[in-house]
């Protein structure tokens, strides 16, 4: 077997402004919803606030402070030899209110010089529009994506951008886990995905909420797809998933009956965005629940013009469900995962499930049911690390990584999956999207923060780092 991967395949990482970027209101930034969404203690849920509020610590208001380092935080990223890093535009720097007809300049300015310096570099920018930080005040004003209206606001960001950096990126996704919307378990992920409070609307309307929110993002998505063709047809537009690979915990047919329905919700947000319409295991869900998608005149020719070019998604763990309900429930990473406990498998510290195998299966099962090239935007290890004597070793985290990797060369390799790329999480320390942490990294460079966001800001390689670039400059040889 050729174990060496394409020259053309894009090594690299991902971040999320609100997340690494800090300077939550500097130079025209509006208040986004991560903006006011509190730091929590570990595996306990977040606190979502009106607004800020002086005496609690929001995470993304100082995050790594992006910012303002992003250059030299793009020459570690040069040195370990990145192809492609991801990155998110902060609507809100583009659009502090969301509705407004005028760009902010000085917003638009800074991912102008972002985007020039890591084409100086020849690292390709691979962006998200949207990445849980909607404008605050498309919720307080509209009621966030259960409006229609939004639909109008976020494509006028989208054509500001797309036409704004043209020739600067190629590699495009409309909404980052847009699936998350309908996890109305865990209440932070539907704020952030759609601007909804889940426990201030009835139970009984929840879902209709959730799924008139969805059709409303579909359709910006489309839209968004339409207009980056038009203004440049060498982009790239994707969607983005959140992937949790499913097994049915026996073979008990009932188990595995429970395994298909549940399978549906894995794929339905991309076989709308990546088919063009709405499948028929959704209009019969709809029906059971008496959801009606308020689908107007011509919606329906939007999606369908408007799939995106590929399928980019998340991988983090895997899910075992079953219907015997005797089982001691899973009760890790609350609101995420369902199911029962694998035996099979290990867990992370923070209760994710370990499965590299997973990564294999689900680059297949993506392939086979679109055939269209797939990315890998998201992927990789949250762990506490402990600095000793000036040195991080990780060598948990690249035990995790380099299984992954060697998962995904088979897909690629043995399979032939179509594969873009693989762009690890988050290449360098930042502010966890679950529990707001610092102290959850991720990342091949240590930052010197803590969960209140107090430290030198320090980097520092770890032993992950050296590695990582070794496995870049071989093409996926040396693991």
């Amino acid at each position: 077997m050729n174990n060496k991967l394409s020259d053309n395949f894009l090594w690299g990482g991902a971040l999320a402004a609100h997340q690494c970027e800090g300077a939550w209101n500097v130079d025209g930034k509006g208040i986004s919803v991560s903006d006011v969404l509190a730091v929590s203690s570990h595996n306990k849920d977040r606190k979502i606030y009106r607004k800020p509020q002086n005496d609690v610590y929001f995470p993304s208001h100082k995050a790594i402070d992006f910012y303002h380092t992003y250059k030299s935080d793009l020459k570690l990223f040069k040195e370990m030899g990145f192809k492609a890093l991801r990155v998110s535009i902060a609507w809100t720097r583009i659009y502090p209110n969301g509705d407004e007809d005028t760009p902010n300049e000085k917003g638009l300015q800074f991912y102008d010089n972002l985007f020039d310096e890591m084409n100086k570099l020849e690292i390709v920018p691979v962006v998200t529009l949207n990445h849980n930080d909607m404008p605050l005040n498309l919720v307080k004003k509209y009621g966030g994506w259960q409006n229609r209206k939004l639909i109008k606001f976020f494509v006028h960001y989208a054509k500001t951008v797309f036409s704004r950096y043209k020739g600067k990126v190629k590699y495009w996704m409309t909404f980052n886990e847009i699936n998350h919307l309908s996890k109305v378990n865990y209440e932070i992920l539907p704020y952030l995905s759609g601007g909804i409070y889940v426990n201030q609307i009835e139970k009984k309307n929840l879902k209709q909420v959730v799924y008139t929110s969805l059709h409303h993002q579909f359709l910006a998505s489309a839209l968004a797809v339409i207009s980056a063709h038009e203004i440049d047809s060498s982009n790239m537009v994707g969607n983005m998933t959140a992937f949790i690979m499913q097994y049915s915990a026996t073979s008990n047919p009932k188990d595995y009956l429970f395994l298909m329905q549940n399978e549906y919700k894995n794929y339905f947000c991309t076989d709308v965005q990546a088919r063009g319409y709405y499948p028929n295991y959704a209009k019969k869900y709809f029906e059971r629940n008496n959801i009606n998608i308020p689908i107007k005149k011509g919606d329906l020719d939007i999606l369908r013009k408007g799939t995106v070019d590929y399928i980019s998604f998340s991988y983090y763990m895997s899910e075992t469900l079953t219907t015997d309900k005797s089982l001691p429930k899973n009760k890790a990473a609350k609101g995420i995962l369902n199911g029962v406990d694998n035996p099979y498998l290990k867990k992370s510290e923070w209760g994710w499930t370990v499965d590299p195998i997973g990564l294999r299966l689900v680059m297949n099962h993506i392939y086979d049911r679109y055939q269209k090239p797939i990315f890998i935007v998201e992927n990789g290890l949250g762990a506490e690390d402990k600095v000793v004597n000036g040195k991080i070793h990780d060598n948990y985290r690249i035990d995790y990584l380099k299984k992954h990797i060697e998962s995904m060369k088979e897909a690629i390799i043995l399979d032939g999956v179509d594969c873009l790329g693989y762009l690890s999480w988050g290449p360098i320390d930042i502010v966890s999207a679950s529990t707001g942490e610092m102290k959850k990294k991720y990342g091949y460079i240590f930052v010197d923060y803590n969960d209140q966001g107090e430290g030198t800001g320090k980097r520092i390689k770890k032993d992950s780092f050296e590695w990582y670039k070794k496995v870049i400059e071989s093409k996926g040889v040396i693991l």
